[in-house]
């Protein structure tokens, strides 16, 4: 089925004060399988996946879909911010319905703590709030991920609930613009 909500895809990229937001490229695969395998990125996402599966699956170029930017630093990626449409085929968690909008991202280690995640989300915000104008999006996270809930607070999500799942209590909350 067709997304109903379908958004011009690639965009140029996105230029922030340090950043680029772009399209996947081939030379992108290696900090992809990187961000998969890292234990400290996947800490809040059920942990890492081994290196020798990512190796086999990862595509030669990564992330090539609507919505999946990379966040480029000095010419290197250091991290992916997504805007996934929630497919109506696809069965939810009860939360997220169909044709809403999640927001996700991960970062290098590296690059943690320095307000790279903030600026590359705000920017892929903005640019998403000027293709679907008035959209919301949403966002999970677990409660425990304190930096992702400062996170979600500076982007200007607001709560619409906590709920248990996956062993963990999740915050889900909404950004309209």
């Amino acid at each position: 089925m067709a997304d109903p909500r379908p958004l011009a895809w690639p965009p140029a990229p996105i230029k922030t004060e340090r950043l680029v937001l772009r399209e996947s490229e081939a030379r992108d695969r290696a900090a992809v399988i990187e961000l998969s395998a890292s234990p400290e990125v996947n800490t809040y996402l059920g942990g890492p996946r081994p290196r020798a599966e990512l190796e086999r699956t990862v595509p030669a170029v990564p992330g090539r879909h609507r919505g999946w930017f990379v966040v480029e630093l000095d010419g290197a990626m250091i991290g992916t911010v997504q805007l996934r449409q929630h497919a109506p085929e696809n069965p939810g968690n009860g939360r997220l319905e169909a044709g809403q909008t999640e927001l996700g991202y991960l970062f290098l280690p590296q690059a943690w703590g320095r307000g790279y995640a903030t600026e590359a989300c705000a920017a892929a915000l903005d640019w998403f709030a000027g293709a679907l104008p008035g959209e919301p999006v949403v966002l999970y996270t677990q409660t425990a991920n304190a930096s992702s809930m400062r996170l979600a607070a500076k982007l200007g999500f607001t709560e619409l609930e906590r709920f248990e799942a996956w062993g963990a209590e999740q915050w889900f909350g909404v950004w309209t613009p």
